[in-house]
């Protein structure tokens, strides 16, 4: 009996004493953690999708409180997740606009030739190591999928040859960015409605021969934009997001439609009578004369010469234009 009842006993001391021991390390040594790390980490969405930069959104919430991120650097939640961490830290949020990712490239099937008739690994990284893959333009899209295969939420998809993004679905996480091998996939601010599909820095003669909807730098854009927001680099249109209105000028004046615009969300302005003083401040303003009206007098909009700048509807000290 006692050849049992020992080891027993001298393991169940053993226990209690380690647990005890353990018991004393954890409080002596604990690591304190800031409760607003937990509290941020529980409004992050939880995709852990990397887009922010850090492993994942447990790294991102320690980050923020540590002061090494900021509130608004998840990209999924957009600004209404950057207020909610805006309140848990006690600080104001900055607005922040969603961003989603574009493809730089309109070359599909229909408008961009082929080299070869390629054959091989579904991938635009193993194509791109065979003369840069079958597209004549070494800049374009290559169009079998790599990006698809890597985005998490479903939000692109390859249409006729060329990678096509899913705005609604796109959460800014990057992925497709990092996986594309012709660099051609950037980030943009959902609100801007223009968009250069073209990434082909060739003088205009080469462009079009490898594809119909290339830059041919004729700079034809860069003459309509009375906002100084087309820059031209490397015989290469680039349109300054920071400077554009959405007027869509330029892609009326583009020759070769290489400038997209969705002229469906082309807005007008319209002033609200009772409100407009007849301070003539739009009239001054307005780029393209689509203002007319006397001082002291109520405004009208030339809708035929009105292009949605919405830059009267900001000049305006009384709020009285409002774009429809």
């Amino acid at each position: 009996m006692n050849m049992v009842l020992w080891p027993v006993v001298t393991l169940g001391g053993l226990a209690i004493f380690f647990g005890l021991v353990l018991a004393f390390a954890s409080k002596k040594f604990a690591v304190e953690v800031d409760p607003r790390v937990t509290d941020i980490r529980n409004v992050l969405p939880g995709a852990n999708c990397g887009g922010c930069g850090y492993a994942g959104c447990d790294a991102l919430a320690d980050a923020i409180v540590k002061g090494d991120a900021a509130i608004t650097a998840c990209p999924v939640g957009g600004s209404e997740l950057a207020a909610k961490i805006a309140a848990l830290m006690g600080v104001e949020a900055d607005s922040m606009e969603k961003h989603v990712a574009r493809v730089i490239c309109c070359g599909d099937k229909n408008n961009a030739k082929e080299k070869y008739e390629y054959f091989g690994i579904e991938d635009c990284k193993a194509a791109e190591m065979l003369a840069g893959g079958s597209k004549s333009c070494r800049f374009g899209c290559t169009g079998l999928g790599t990006c698809v295969k890597a985005c998490p939420f479903d939000a692109i998809h390859v249409v006729n040859g060329v990678a096509v993004v899913d705005e609604e679905k796109c959460t800014a996480c990057k992925k497709c960015i990092a996986v594309c091998p012709k660099n051609i996939i950037e980030l943009v601010p959902v609100s801007k409605e223009v968009r250069v599909l073209c990434k082909n820095t060739e003088k205009g003669k080469a462009v079009m021969e490898s594809c119909k909807v290339g830059c041919i730098a004729c700079q034809k854009c860069v003459k309509a934009c009375k906002f100084d927001a087309i820059v031209f680099e490397n015989n290469l249109a680039k349109i300054d997001y920071s400077k554009c209105v959405n007027c869509m000028m330029c892609a009326e004046a583009c020759p070769t439609k290489t400038i997209y615009a969705n002229f469906k969300n082309r807005k007008k302005a319209a002033i609200i009578d009772d409100k407009c003083i007849g301070c003539t401040i739009c009239k001054k303003h307005c780029n393209f004369e689509a203002i007319e009206g006397e001082l002291k007098g109520k405004h009208k909009i030339l809708e035929d010469k009105c292009v949605g700048c919405s830059q009267c509807v900001a000049k305006c000290p009384k709020k009285a234009i409002e774009m429809k």
